[in-house]
């Protein structure tokens, strides 16, 4: 295996509970090229004492000390403090399994680098005192049409190459829904995307989270219904769309220059509502999830 430079970029907050079971599971990797990149977003707890007292103790370790402009804005903040061939996203609180980032690299290295690429893998669901909730999907479907309603997967499980990188802070969006999201839109459009059907994390599930994944399918419903159909959700999908083609609509081939023309209408559009309700490509994995876009759709909503 080439011995690729790996920075894992982590942003933290108030982690001080977990973040030294993450940090371990992280050094401990097998793959050891590594550089473990930490900006801390503002933490009004012992945090940042707890890194300090790691970076102390390994030459690895660099921590960036800044205010807070939120996870997603701090993700893109770490990725240009850091310089390596490939990064790895890092959220402070879950258990990585030790050979994640040696199977990232054998993914990426089979790559052509020149184009935005990135590996993601599974994780599973734990609890706080990481008590085993259940098993996340398997088998996961991803392509540019469907990373334009749902982000594949969790941003801890994604590395991505030096390309990527760098049309991510040379390209900075106005806004966008995560910065994993971003990430596996660009990647999906212009690039590679490949998957290591393995749980390579185990992601600990707490009231703080920001999103509904692992939550059970009833308090799943309720978070769609709090944050897209009632909250900004979906006017923020839309927008995400709208960012993407002003900045990477001649980049795009052909054909995902088509399907994204159908799908980021800015107005509303009877026969464009139609098109997408009857749009022939199956989108969201789960049928229920589809039968509601494709309302959704028709209505106008998105």
């Amino acid at each position: 295996m080439e011995n690729k430079k790996v920075a894992v970029i982590m942003s933290t907050y108030n982690g001080e509970k977990f973040i030294r079971e993450q940090l371990d599971s992280i050094l401990n990797q097998t793959y050891k090229n590594i550089e473990l990149i930490i900006r801390d977003d503002g933490s009004k707890d012992n945090t940042v004492d707890i890194i300090k007292e790691y970076e102390k103790n390994n030459s690895n370790i660099k921590l960036h000390v800044g205010n807070n402009l939120g996870f997603v804005k701090s993700f893109f903040e770490l990725l240009s403090l850091a310089e390596a061939d490939y990064y790895a996203y890092a959220d402070q609180d879950d258990i990585w399994i030790e050979n994640k980032i040696e199977l990232a690299v054998e993914s990426l290295n089979k790559l052509d680098d020149t184009y935005p690429n990135m590996c993601f893998g599974n994780s599973d669901y734990y609890d706080e005192n990481m008590n085993f909730l259940g098993y996340g999907d398997k088998n996961k479907k991803y392509s540019f049409l469907r990373a334009l309603f749902s982000c594949v997967g969790q941003g801890m499980t994604f590395t991505i190459n030096n390309r990527t990188r760098d049309l991510i802070i040379n390209n900075m969006p106005d806004s966008c829904f995560f910065h994993d999201w971003w990430t596996y839109l660009l990647c999906s459009g212009l690039g590679n995307v490949t998957y290591n059907n393995i749980t390579t994390v185990k992601y600990r599930r707490r009231k703080e989270n920001a999103t509904s994944e692992g939550q059970g399918y009833m308090r799943l419903i309720i978070w769609r219904f709090k944050n897209l159909l009632f909250g900004n959700g979906m006017k923020d999908i839309k927008q995400q769309m709208l960012n993407y083609k002003s900045i990477f609509y001649k980049d795009l081939s052909e054909e995902n220059k088509k399907i994204l023309d159908l799908f980021s209408n800015e107005k509303y559009n009877i026969i464009k509502a139609i098109k997408k309700c009857f749009y022939p490509k199956r989108i969201r994995s789960k049928i229920s999830d589809e039968i509601a876009l494709r309302i959704i759709f028709l209505f106008g909503i998105l």
